[in-house]
Protein backbone atom coordinates (compact mmCIF):
# COMPACT_ATOMS: atom_id res chain seq x y z
CA UNK A 1 0.00 0.00 0.00
CA UNK A 2 1.12 3.36 -0.97
CA UNK A 3 1.77 5.40 2.37
CA UNK A 4 -0.16 9.22 1.89
CA UNK A 5 1.58 12.11 1.71
CA UNK A 6 0.18 15.02 4.32
CA UNK A 7 1.50 18.33 2.91
CA UNK A 8 2.14 21.78 5.08
CA UNK A 9 1.84 24.62 3.62
CA UNK A 10 3.31 27.90 5.75
CA UNK A 11 3.24 31.63 4.69
CA UNK A 12 6.28 33.20 5.54
CA UNK A 13 6.75 36.95 5.86
CA UNK A 14 9.78 38.76 7.55
CA UNK A 15 9.80 35.53 9.75
CA UNK A 16 13.79 34.66 10.00
CA UNK A 17 13.74 34.61 14.21
CA UNK A 18 11.10 32.47 14.02
CA UNK A 19 12.00 29.52 11.21
CA UNK A 20 14.46 27.06 13.09
CA UNK A 21 12.11 27.11 16.16
CA UNK A 22 9.08 26.12 13.38
CA UNK A 23 10.79 23.28 11.35
CA UNK A 24 12.01 22.38 15.06
CA UNK A 25 8.48 21.55 16.64
CA UNK A 26 6.96 20.46 12.78
CA UNK A 27 9.45 17.70 12.73
CA UNK A 28 8.65 17.09 16.27
CA UNK A 29 4.91 16.90 15.69
CA UNK A 30 4.53 14.48 12.73
CA UNK A 31 7.35 11.84 13.27
CA UNK A 32 4.89 9.70 14.70
CA UNK A 33 2.66 9.39 11.96
CA UNK A 34 2.41 7.13 9.43
CA UNK A 35 2.21 9.03 6.49
CA UNK A 36 4.99 10.94 4.35
CA UNK A 37 5.29 14.96 4.82
CA UNK A 38 5.90 17.05 2.65
CA UNK A 39 7.01 20.82 3.15
CA UNK A 40 5.25 24.19 0.56
CA UNK A 41 6.94 26.99 2.35
CA UNK A 42 5.84 30.28 0.64
CA UNK A 43 8.38 33.64 0.79
CA UNK A 44 5.38 36.38 0.39
CA UNK A 45 7.75 38.89 -0.43
CA UNK A 46 9.90 38.98 3.05
CA UNK A 47 12.88 41.55 3.01
CA UNK A 48 14.63 40.13 5.54
CA UNK A 49 16.47 36.66 4.86
CA UNK A 50 13.56 34.74 5.25
CA UNK A 51 13.97 33.19 1.71
CA UNK A 52 17.86 32.85 2.47
CA UNK A 53 16.89 30.74 5.40
CA UNK A 54 14.62 28.52 3.90
CA UNK A 55 16.87 27.54 1.33
CA UNK A 56 19.39 26.82 3.68
CA UNK A 57 16.77 24.69 5.60
CA UNK A 58 16.64 22.62 2.74
CA UNK A 59 19.51 20.57 3.28
CA UNK A 60 18.52 19.80 6.63
CA UNK A 61 14.71 18.78 5.95
CA UNK A 62 13.59 16.39 3.58
CA UNK A 63 10.66 17.00 1.30
CA UNK A 64 10.62 21.18 1.20
CA UNK A 65 9.73 23.40 -1.36
CA UNK A 66 10.23 26.90 -1.29
CA UNK A 67 7.55 28.75 -3.34
CA UNK A 68 8.99 32.94 -3.76
CA UNK A 69 6.35 35.21 -4.95
CA UNK A 70 7.70 38.07 -6.74
CA UNK A 71 6.80 40.47 -4.05
CA UNK A 72 4.18 40.68 -1.36
CA UNK A 73 0.59 39.82 -2.56
CA UNK A 74 -0.52 39.58 1.29
CA UNK A 75 -1.31 36.33 3.52
CA UNK A 76 -4.83 35.27 1.39
CA UNK A 77 -2.82 35.25 -2.06
CA UNK A 78 0.04 32.92 -0.19
CA UNK A 79 -2.33 30.47 1.27
CA UNK A 80 -3.54 29.87 -2.47
CA UNK A 81 -0.23 29.69 -4.07
CA UNK A 82 0.84 27.30 -1.37
CA UNK A 83 -1.86 24.53 -2.32
CA UNK A 84 -1.46 25.26 -5.65
CA UNK A 85 1.89 23.95 -4.80
CA UNK A 86 1.04 21.05 -1.80
CA UNK A 87 0.72 17.68 -3.55
CA UNK A 88 -0.36 15.71 -0.55
CA UNK A 89 -3.55 13.75 0.24
CA UNK A 90 -4.14 16.05 2.24
CA UNK A 91 -3.17 19.56 3.41
CA UNK A 92 -1.98 21.46 6.94
CA UNK A 93 -2.24 24.93 6.82
CA UNK A 94 -0.52 26.66 9.45
CA UNK A 95 1.00 30.19 10.56
CA UNK A 96 4.92 30.01 10.58
CA UNK A 97 5.31 32.21 13.61
CA UNK A 98 3.96 29.13 15.56
CA UNK A 99 1.00 31.00 17.57
CA UNK A 100 -0.46 27.65 15.53
CA UNK A 101 0.51 24.76 18.07
CA UNK A 102 1.99 22.03 15.17
CA UNK A 103 1.30 19.82 18.50
CA UNK A 104 -1.78 19.72 17.41
CA UNK A 105 -1.18 17.98 13.98
CA UNK A 106 -1.84 14.77 15.34
CA UNK A 107 -5.05 15.09 16.31
CA UNK A 108 -5.71 16.83 12.93
CA UNK A 109 -4.53 13.61 11.42
CA UNK A 110 -6.79 11.35 13.60
CA UNK A 111 -10.15 13.45 12.55
CA UNK A 112 -9.13 13.14 8.82
CA UNK A 113 -8.79 9.20 9.08
CA UNK A 114 -12.02 9.48 11.30
CA UNK A 115 -13.44 10.38 7.69
CA UNK A 116 -13.84 14.04 7.88
CA UNK A 117 -13.02 16.45 5.08
CA UNK A 118 -11.43 19.98 6.87
CA UNK A 119 -10.25 19.37 10.69
CA UNK A 120 -9.94 23.04 11.71
CA UNK A 121 -8.43 24.42 15.07
CA UNK A 122 -10.88 26.50 17.15
CA UNK A 123 -9.09 29.00 19.73
CA UNK A 124 -10.40 27.50 23.32
CA UNK A 125 -9.75 31.43 24.79
CA UNK A 126 -9.14 35.06 23.98
CA UNK A 127 -7.80 35.56 27.15
CA UNK A 128 -4.41 36.58 25.41
CA UNK A 129 -5.74 39.36 23.55
CA UNK A 130 -6.16 42.68 24.08
CA UNK A 131 -10.50 43.74 25.80
CA UNK A 132 -10.17 45.88 22.15
CA UNK A 133 -9.64 43.20 20.08
CA UNK A 134 -11.68 40.04 21.99
CA UNK A 135 -14.84 42.38 21.70
CA UNK A 136 -14.00 43.22 17.75
CA UNK A 137 -13.39 39.76 16.81
CA UNK A 138 -16.71 38.80 19.00
CA UNK A 139 -18.60 41.28 16.80
CA UNK A 140 -17.29 40.05 13.44
CA UNK A 141 -18.23 37.00 13.50
CA UNK A 142 -21.84 37.09 14.97
CA UNK A 143 -21.91 39.67 12.37
CA UNK A 144 -20.50 37.82 9.69
CA UNK A 145 -22.27 34.78 10.55
CA UNK A 146 -25.51 37.00 10.65
CA UNK A 147 -25.84 38.53 7.02
CA UNK A 148 -24.06 35.87 5.08
CA UNK A 149 -25.49 32.12 4.55
CA UNK A 150 -21.78 31.13 5.03
CA UNK A 151 -21.00 30.40 9.26
CA UNK A 152 -17.54 30.65 10.13
CA UNK A 153 -17.53 29.00 13.96
CA UNK A 154 -16.09 31.35 16.59
CA UNK A 155 -12.37 31.01 16.60
CA UNK A 156 -11.80 29.05 13.88
CA UNK A 157 -8.93 30.46 11.47
CA UNK A 158 -6.60 29.24 8.97
CA UNK A 159 -5.10 26.51 10.75
CA UNK A 160 -6.67 23.46 9.63
CA UNK A 161 -6.61 19.62 7.59
CA UNK A 162 -7.97 19.53 3.99
CA UNK A 163 -8.10 16.49 2.33
CA UNK A 164 -7.40 16.60 -1.29
CA UNK A 165 -11.32 17.00 -2.81
CA UNK A 166 -11.40 20.18 -0.54
CA UNK A 167 -7.97 21.33 -1.62
CA UNK A 168 -8.90 21.32 -5.42
CA UNK A 169 -12.48 22.97 -4.46
CA UNK A 170 -11.15 26.03 -3.31
CA UNK A 171 -8.33 26.22 -5.98
CA UNK A 172 -10.78 25.88 -8.63
CA UNK A 173 -12.87 29.34 -7.20
CA UNK A 174 -11.94 31.77 -9.78
CA UNK A 175 -12.13 34.95 -7.30
CA UNK A 176 -9.06 37.54 -6.57
CA UNK A 177 -10.74 38.93 -3.62
CA UNK A 178 -10.19 35.98 -1.58
CA UNK A 179 -11.11 35.48 2.46
CA UNK A 180 -9.65 32.52 2.86
CA UNK A 181 -12.04 31.97 5.88
CA UNK A 182 -14.62 32.21 4.52
CA UNK A 183 -14.18 29.93 1.23
CA UNK A 184 -12.65 27.44 3.82
CA UNK A 185 -16.00 27.56 5.24
CA UNK A 186 -18.60 28.22 1.84
CA UNK A 187 -16.96 24.78 -0.51
CA UNK A 188 -18.76 22.79 2.85
CA UNK A 189 -17.75 18.77 3.05
CA UNK A 190 -17.75 17.07 6.40
CA UNK A 191 -15.94 19.76 8.51
CA UNK A 192 -14.94 19.23 12.55
CA UNK A 193 -12.97 21.69 14.86
CA UNK A 194 -10.37 20.70 17.70
CA UNK A 195 -10.26 23.34 20.25
CA UNK A 196 -6.49 24.59 21.17
CA UNK A 197 -4.78 27.15 23.05
CA UNK A 198 -3.16 30.00 20.85
CA UNK A 199 0.39 30.65 22.26
CA UNK A 200 2.16 33.73 22.08
CA UNK A 201 4.53 34.62 18.78
CA UNK A 202 7.86 32.88 19.04
CA UNK A 203 9.29 36.26 17.39
CA UNK A 204 8.89 38.78 15.68
CA UNK A 205 6.11 41.20 15.86
CA UNK A 206 2.38 40.73 14.22
CA UNK A 207 1.91 42.39 10.86
CA UNK A 208 -1.73 42.89 11.17
CA UNK A 209 -2.52 46.40 12.86
CA UNK A 210 -6.53 47.44 13.40
CA UNK A 211 -6.55 49.35 10.16
CA UNK A 212 -5.61 45.99 8.38
CA UNK A 213 -7.66 44.15 10.29
CA UNK A 214 -10.60 46.83 9.85
CA UNK A 215 -10.08 46.83 6.06
CA UNK A 216 -9.74 42.31 5.98
CA UNK A 217 -13.46 42.25 8.46
CA UNK A 218 -14.63 44.34 5.47
CA UNK A 219 -13.61 42.53 2.69
CA UNK A 220 -14.87 39.57 4.17
CA UNK A 221 -18.02 41.02 4.63
CA UNK A 222 -18.27 41.86 0.79
CA UNK A 223 -17.28 39.14 -0.20
CA UNK A 224 -19.89 36.81 0.69
CA UNK A 225 -23.01 38.90 1.77
CA UNK A 226 -24.95 41.68 -0.35
CA UNK A 227 -26.72 42.54 2.97
CA UNK A 228 -24.90 45.93 3.02
CA UNK A 229 -26.39 47.01 0.05
CA UNK A 230 -29.28 46.41 0.71
CA UNK A 231 -29.35 48.14 4.48
CA UNK A 232 -28.67 51.14 2.08
CA UNK A 233 -31.53 50.41 0.04
CA UNK A 234 -33.63 50.04 3.01
CA UNK A 235 -31.96 53.19 4.51
CA UNK A 236 -33.28 55.46 1.60
CA UNK A 237 -36.91 54.35 1.84
CA UNK A 238 -36.87 54.92 6.00
CA UNK A 239 -35.28 58.15 5.12
CA UNK A 240 -37.61 59.11 2.53
CA UNK A 241 -40.60 57.90 4.77
CA UNK A 242 -39.08 59.86 8.02
CA UNK A 243 -39.26 63.19 5.34
CA UNK A 244 -42.77 62.60 4.41
CA UNK A 245 -43.97 62.33 7.64
CA UNK A 246 -42.23 65.44 8.68
CA UNK A 247 -43.72 67.15 5.35
CA UNK A 248 -46.78 66.35 6.70
CA UNK A 249 -46.18 67.20 10.48
CA UNK A 250 -44.99 71.20 9.30
CA UNK A 251 -48.10 71.51 6.82
CA UNK A 252 -50.50 70.23 9.77
CA UNK A 253 -48.76 72.42 12.51
CA UNK A 254 -49.07 75.09 10.29
CA UNK A 255 -52.58 74.59 9.06
CA UNK A 256 -53.66 74.24 12.65
CA UNK A 257 -51.64 76.59 14.74
CA UNK A 258 -50.64 79.03 12.64
CA UNK A 259 -46.63 78.05 13.52
CA UNK A 260 -43.69 79.56 11.48
CA UNK A 261 -41.95 76.75 10.18
CA UNK A 262 -38.61 75.75 11.40
CA UNK A 263 -35.71 77.69 9.52
CA UNK A 264 -32.49 77.50 9.41
CA UNK A 265 -31.46 75.19 12.56
CA UNK A 266 -33.79 71.86 11.18
CA UNK A 267 -32.70 72.58 7.63
CA UNK A 268 -29.46 72.11 8.58
CA UNK A 269 -29.85 69.30 10.81
CA UNK A 270 -32.01 67.61 7.83
CA UNK A 271 -29.18 68.58 5.15
CA UNK A 272 -26.92 66.88 6.82
CA UNK A 273 -28.75 64.41 8.01
CA UNK A 274 -29.84 63.13 4.43
CA UNK A 275 -25.79 64.10 3.40
CA UNK A 276 -24.60 61.87 5.76
CA UNK A 277 -26.96 59.03 4.77
CA UNK A 278 -26.03 59.22 1.29
CA UNK A 279 -22.59 59.33 1.60
CA UNK A 280 -22.85 56.39 3.86
CA UNK A 281 -24.98 54.62 0.59
CA UNK A 282 -22.00 55.65 -2.02
CA UNK A 283 -19.60 54.47 0.11
CA UNK A 284 -21.25 50.46 0.41
CA UNK A 285 -21.72 51.09 -3.48
CA UNK A 286 -18.35 51.97 -3.92
CA UNK A 287 -16.71 48.85 -2.06
CA UNK A 288 -18.82 46.91 -3.81
CA UNK A 289 -17.81 48.32 -7.31
CA UNK A 290 -14.10 48.32 -6.45
CA UNK A 291 -14.29 44.20 -6.12
CA UNK A 292 -15.69 44.59 -9.57
CA UNK A 293 -13.03 46.37 -10.77
CA UNK A 294 -10.63 44.19 -9.58
CA UNK A 295 -12.17 41.02 -10.53
CA UNK A 296 -12.90 42.39 -14.51
CA UNK A 297 -9.44 43.10 -14.78
CA UNK A 298 -8.44 39.45 -14.71
CA UNK A 299 -5.15 39.97 -12.98
CA UNK A 300 -3.50 36.91 -11.39
CA UNK A 301 -3.98 36.26 -7.63
CA UNK A 302 -0.25 36.29 -7.06
CA UNK A 303 3.44 36.07 -9.56
CA UNK A 304 5.57 33.03 -8.39
CA UNK A 305 9.10 33.91 -9.23
CA UNK A 306 10.90 30.72 -8.23
CA UNK A 307 10.37 28.02 -6.76
CA UNK A 308 13.16 26.00 -5.85
CA UNK A 309 13.19 22.15 -4.50
CA UNK A 310 15.50 19.62 -2.63
CA UNK A 311 17.66 20.10 -5.27
CA UNK A 312 18.41 23.59 -5.05
CA UNK A 313 17.47 24.68 -8.70
CA UNK A 314 15.01 27.39 -9.39
CA UNK A 315 12.44 26.47 -11.68
CA UNK A 316 11.41 29.74 -13.77
CA UNK A 317 7.53 29.98 -12.89
CA UNK A 318 5.49 32.93 -13.75
CA UNK A 319 1.88 31.06 -13.52
CA UNK A 320 -0.50 32.22 -10.98
CA UNK A 321 -3.79 30.24 -9.53
CA UNK A 322 -5.82 31.68 -12.24
CA UNK A 323 -3.78 30.24 -14.55
CA UNK A 324 -3.50 26.62 -12.91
Amino acid sequence: MTQQLLSIVAAFYNEEEAIPAFFREIEAAVRALDVGVEYVCVNDGSSDATLALLRRQMAATPNIRVVNLARNFGKEAAISAGLAHARGSAVIVIDADLQDPPSLIPAFVAKWREGYDVVYGVRASRMADSFLKRVTARMFYALFNRLTDVQIPPGAGDFRLMNRRVVDALLALPERNRFMKGLFAWVGFRQTGVEFVREARVAGRSGWSYRRLTDFAIDGLTSFSIAPLRLASFSGVLVSLLGFVYAAFLVARTLIFGADVPGYASVMVVMMFLGGVQLFCLGLIGEYLGRLYIEAKGRPLYIVADVFSESEAPEEETSSLAAE
